[in-house]
């Protein structure tokens, strides 16, 4: 039997989280706790992955920069974005950094299709489009196969902010919110029972123990 623990946190800074990832990722590799998917939203932050380029961040206005230990080029986060970070040991699933990336995609792509969204991917890059517009970035960290960082799923968050950056360091792409999709106002909190139950189905976890 395979256990998920689902912990929601609310509006935390960035920093504050990472420090918690990096507390649970630890206690995931002793054996301390199960798998758990942490959902949250942040402040307005900009960060960079490990190898992002640093002239792509364009104007940051009001909002924080970070620079992280993911993955990936330069992101946003926000109010009316999910932030998702799966803690989860890959021992126990499969040992693939590109099956857990197509997992992630996969469990987006059926978290929109509730709302009649046609989420896809783009070869060759990460993450989930709709009509070639980025609605879902990601970027992870893998240490000693115990996943963290994870993916940000926009659903109505300030758009304005992406004009800050070139996001993800991909310039011909645009970024694009599921609430300007429906053309109707749509909350973090109306997603999140949907994501909860696709991301346990995708990665085939038999409990879900929620917080």
């Amino acid at each position: 039997m395979t256990d998920l623990h689902v912990i929601r946190r609310g509006l935390v800074p960035y920093e504050e989280a990472l420090d918690y990832q990096r507390d649970l990722h630890a206690q995931r590799l002793a054996g301390k706790i199960p798998d758990t998917l942490i959902l949250l939203e942040h402040p307005a932050v900009y960060t960079f992955g490990k190898n992002a380029d640093k002239a792509h961040l364009l104007d940051p206005g009001d909002a924080q920069v970070f620079q992280s230990d993911r993955g990936g080029d330069v992101t946003w986060h926000g109010p009316g974005q999910i932030v998702g970070y799966p803690i989860i040991n890959l021992e126990d699933h499969k040992k693939s950094v590109t099956w857990y990336m197509r997992n992630i995609e996969e469990v987006i792509i059926r978290t929109l299709k509730h709302y009649e969204i046609r989420g896809d991917r783009i070869p060759k890059m990460t993450g989930v489009w709709v009509d070639g517009k980025k609605v879902c970035a990601m970027g992870v960290r893998l240490s000693r196969w115990v996943t963290m960082h994870g993916f940000a799923l926009n659903v109505g968050p300030d758009m304005s902010y992406f004009s800050g950056m070139i996001p993800c360091g991909i310039q011909d792409k645009e970024v694009v919110s599921m609430r300007e999709l429906l053309g109707t106002e749509i909350s973090v909190d109306d997603v999140h029972p949907h994501l909860i139950r696709d991301f346990r189905s995708v990665f085939k976890f038999d409990n879900l123990l929620e917080f």
